[in-house]
């Protein structure tokens, strides 16, 4: 039998790829930030794209997150489609003026006769010994702002589709690719293709326990779900992809199947998206079939510590899940 060549790519080559299939479409689209030219941006996302398409494409920045923010906002007003990245999540709160008072109101302001659409990229979540302020995960915030949409890819598959929608939007963008998932491959045509925002991924089916999961907390639950099902628990893992719009629909269907709720993300549990998921639950008819109490799992309410032991233990892990779906399974 012959076998069909699966290609496999990593999460970073996912987002590279993307960005040059829609720039190769479009003339208006184009990448700004700081160091993305020659040096290929703090990741090293942007690497060797200012070689194809030259430094009026591939702008890099004076360091100010809140210029960058500004000149993306203006741009985009004007009829071009910028994607800006900023090298880590926790400096978008120095673009919080651009992005929430302008970015976000634009469009609504001017009863559409004004279009944003703009594509804000920025590595986020702990897990490099980056420390406090380089390690936050913050798209709870973002969340929060009528206007933005957010986006938490946890696959290369799955960032390059979603990227590509979020650039065709003409809408901003705020897109959250998880530090340690750059490395991660998996299979990803090389066609183009997109991903519609506002619509999850069921990435393990179960009968048990629904475990939503967002970002790299869905390898952790996929992890949790295998050592589960090897002592007769079945969990449904399901990832939102996108927070903002959040699609309520495959998730409630979940619940009503099987009748319990985990919601695992890395951000500080207090006032994270996992509250959001909860209330959609409380709110559905889906509060009808639960037979135990929802269960969040989150960060704790610490800044992320620089000592490793004390990093990990400051978000779940794959042991917290379990013990999680073991307790809601045995709640009478």
């Amino acid at each position: 039998m012959n076998k069909v060549a699966v290609r496999e790519i990593t999460y970073l080559e996912a987002v590279r790829e993307a960005m040059s299939q829609e720039m190769r479409q479009n003339e208006d689209v184009f990448i700004l930030g700081e160091d993305i030219g020659v040096y290929g941006g703090a990741f090293g996302v942007t690497r060797g794209m200012i070689e194809e398409f030259g430094p009026e494409r591939v702008r890099n920045t004076p360091i100010s997150e809140a210029a960058i923010a500004g000149a993306a906002v203006g741009s985009a007003l004007t009829g071009m489609r910028p994607i800006l990245e900023l090298q880590f999540s926790d400096f978008i709160t120095i673009a919080m003026d651009q992005m929430v008072n302008q970015a976000a109101k634009t469009r609504y302001m001017f009863g559409g006769k004004g279009k944003v659409p703009m594509v804000l990229r920025t590595p986020a979540g702990s897990g490099t010994g980056a420390a406090a302020q380089h390690s936050q995960s913050l798209e709870a915030w973002m969340a929060h702002i009528p206007g933005l949409k957010v986006v938490q890819p946890s696959t290369a598959y799955d960032v390059k589709g979603l990227l590509k929608a979020a650039i065709d939007d003409d809408n901003p963008v705020i897109f959250y690719e998880h530090k340690l998932l750059y490395k991660t491959s998996s299979h990803v045509p090389e066609e183009s293709y997109s991903i519609e925002l506002g619509k999850a991924d069921i990435k393990h089916e179960g009968t048990d326990v629904t475990i939503v999961a967002t970002a790299i907390m869905v390898h952790k639950a996929l992890e949790a779900a295998a050592e589960l099902e090897k002592e007769g628990i079945s969990a449904e893992v399901i990832d939102p992809r996108t927070i903002v719009p959040l699609d309520k629909e495959t998730i409630i269907n979940s619940v009503k199947k099987t009748g319990r709720l985990i919601v695992v993300h890395e951000a500080v549990q207090r006032g994270g998206i996992g509250g959001e998921i909860v209330s959609v639950i409380a709110e559905s008819e889906a509060f009808d079939y639960l037979d135990s109490p929802i269960k969040r799992l989150g960060g704790k309410e610490v800044p992320i510590p620089y000592n490793p032991k004390l990093e990990k233990a400051a978000i779940p892990q794959v042991p917290d899940i379990i013990d999680a779906v073991k307790e809601t399974v045995k709640y009478k």
